[in-house]
């Protein structure tokens, strides 16, 4: 043993920790993850395999903070880098939270849990799956978007990778730069229609990074498989045009074939980089979001997760409506205020339920109405955008919400304008006043858009609402009757969505996978749920509900052909081994 020397005897151990630490499925590390890169380059260049002191707590994906043990300290380095006493992962998490808490704003909040995940991913991650419905609000919407309206002057630390105009011909080299080679989700955004806050740029980064850290926490996706992606392509927002702190490329956005070509040049080098990613797009502007999605969806593994993702949770809810409203989802007439990307998915994937129960295309449609910026859209109208046609029916017109209320008599009403207060007191009344239960989703987000609130639907109605949000109102007393509003957050769809995908190996993300997992999801709702009027199960259940949407999106790309994985004997069995769990390895 002496011949080995010192360097020789700590790479011995630390092959002999770390093997140990996988043996005991502590680690729970995929191949090609950051860990174990950073284990074989060590190795292969005669190094230390495990970073230890300094650069091992600088590592957010290894390190433990106070909860290493003084064995561990020992051994990795440790000693006199941080306070004498060791915690335990309950009492970080108690810490972390009473930290939060203090916080007197939400984005002081955000910063807290950011600085967190940078710092320590575990710990981070634990402390957002345990504590799902008070933390998913200030990661995700509704702070993120005040996050991102403020990214450039907030900015403490890059994640994720930044691809700009000024890389064309070389983003396969800059997508290498990643550490990790094994990504399996890629969240990416051009950030030209952040939620409904419009061209943030760059500044949109807040949202894939929000993103990918809900696909980690509600289906298990481990974080070293993630990567954020923001595109930059200049921003048409003056405000950033004219900010000398913005982060982002100073220039008009760029549009036609060279915006069309940076796009391919893009998709194509993850598709060489990273070949088992599935690619999600998110917050692209409508000019590009429809096209982007018919040029790739049946090339690539990705989706949109605004027009397709909102559309499935959606759906969801109008099933789980007919459970408290009563009737068929195919005798509904539909009213939708905003005829955009999220809107248009919406009736798509309606309209295919439809079909699926009966109806043909063509009736299916007919049930479908929308409301845009110049009135009711019907046929007499001229330069309607392409993907409002299907839906222009014979009518005359009406020129604003409430005359199309009068007009169609929609038995539900969902809001996906990014206008707030546009269900006012006038429309709701008009809906209670023709149905003894009316829909009413008021979709978008974050809070401030939306069309209104929980306590303005439940009261306006009188209590006799099927109400449910984009961004999360507290419970409603109206009349002595408490009501819990559901909220329709995508988040109950694009985790367990892409978690099927990564299991099965899809090729193609298909609209029968969307449509199966509104199902699943519809069907997870319980006799308890009803009994608050609440339309989707409760956040705490978020892992279940991912797991048995990804069962059936696996196996919907198995029984279409389009898995590139061959079936396991037990998809449960499977999910639940591949989803992480975040817990600390232990290193000693």
């Amino acid at each position: 043993m002496a011949r080995l020397g010192w360097c020789g005897l700590c790479l011995l151990a630390d092959r002999i920790s770390i093997g140990l630490a996988i043996k005991r499925k502590n680690l729970q590390i995929p191949r090609g993850s950051a860990m174990a890169d950073i284990t074989q380059q060590r190795a292969e260049a005669g190094e230390r395999a495990m970073p230890k002191g300094a650069e091992l707590l600088q590592n957010p994906l290894l390190n433990k903070g106070t909860a290493f043990s003084h064995a561990e300290r020992r051994a990795l380095g440790l000693q006199g880098l941080l306070p004498p006493r060791v915690l335990s992962m309950e009492e970080q998490v108690e810490r972390v939270l009473e930290s939060v808490r203090r916080k007197p704003t939400d984005i002081g909040k955000y910063i807290t849990l950011m600085a967190l995940h940078d710092r320590n991913r575990t710990l981070f991650y634990r402390v957002l799956l345990d504590n799902l419905a008070e933390m998913m609000p200030l990661v995700y919407t509704p702070t993120v978007g005040q996050a991102c309206q403020e990214y450039s002057h907030i900015f403490r630390k890059a994640r994720g990778i930044y691809v700009s105009a000024e890389d064309k011909g070389q983003i396969k080299d800059v997508l290498e730069n990643w550490p990790s080679k094994d990504i399996r989700v890629i969240v990416v955004t051009d950030g030209e229609r952040i939620l409904g806050l419009g061209d943030l740029g760059v500044d949109g980064m807040g949202i894939p990074v929000g993103k990918l850290s809900l696909y980690v926490a509600c289906a298990g996706i481990h974080p070293s498989q993630c990567l954020p992606v923001t595109i930059d392509v200049g921003t048409d927002s003056r405000e950033r045009l004219q900010d000398p702190l913005y982060l982002g490329l100073q220039h008009p956005r760029l549009r036609g074939q060279s915006y069309d070509a940076l796009l391919d040049e893009f998709v194509e080098a993850v598709q060489s980089v990273f070949p088992k990613a599935v690619l999600q797009f998110e917050d692209f502007g409508n000019v590009n979001a429809f096209r982007l999605l018919k040029a790739y969806r049946d090339r690539f593994c990705c989706f949109n997760d605004d027009i397709q993702g909102t559309a499935a949770v959606t759906l969801a809810g109008l099933l789980s409506a007919m459970n408290l409203a009563g009737g068929r989802l195919q005798d509904q007439r539909i009213l939708f205020l905003g005829a955009g990307e999220a809107g248009t998915g919406i009736a798509n994937l309606t309209v295919s339920a439809m079909v699926e129960q009966g109806l043909d295309e063509s009736e299916a449609r007919q049930r479908c109405w929308f409301v845009d910026s110049r009135g009711l859209v019907v046929k007499s109208r001229e330069n309607l955008a392409e993907h409002k046609l299907p839906y222009a029916h014979e009518s005359e017109g009406a020129p604003d919400l409430a005359a199309a209320v009068k007009l169609i008599q929609p038995t539900a009403l969902i809001g996906v304008s990014g206008q707030r207060g546009a269900f006012d007191r006038r429309v709701v009344e008009l809906m209670a006043g023709l149905h003894e239960r009316p829909i009413i989703f008021a979709l978008s987000n974050p809070t401030t858009n939306s069309e209104c609130t929980a306590e303005e639907a439940y009261t306006w109605s009188g209590g006799r609402a099927v109400f449910a949000s984009g961004s999360p109102f507290q419970p409603v007393t109206v009349d002595g009757r408490t009501f819990v509003p559901g909220q329709g957050n995508n988040v109950y769809i694009f985790p367990g969505v892409g978690l099927g995908a990564v299991i099965s190996g899809a090729r193609q993300i298909s609209e029968a996978m969307f449509l199966a997992a509104a199902r699943v999801l519809a069907g997870k709702v319980t006799a308890e749920d009803y009994q608050q009027e609440c339309i989707y199960p409760a956040l705490s259940r978020i892992r279940e509900v991912s797991g048995d949407i990804a069962k059936a999106v696996a196996e919907r790309a198995y029984e279409q052909g389009l898995a590139g994985s061959d079936r396991p004997e037990s998809l449960e069995e499977a999910i639940q081994k591949a989803m992480y769990e975040p817990t600390y390895p232990e290193y000693m």
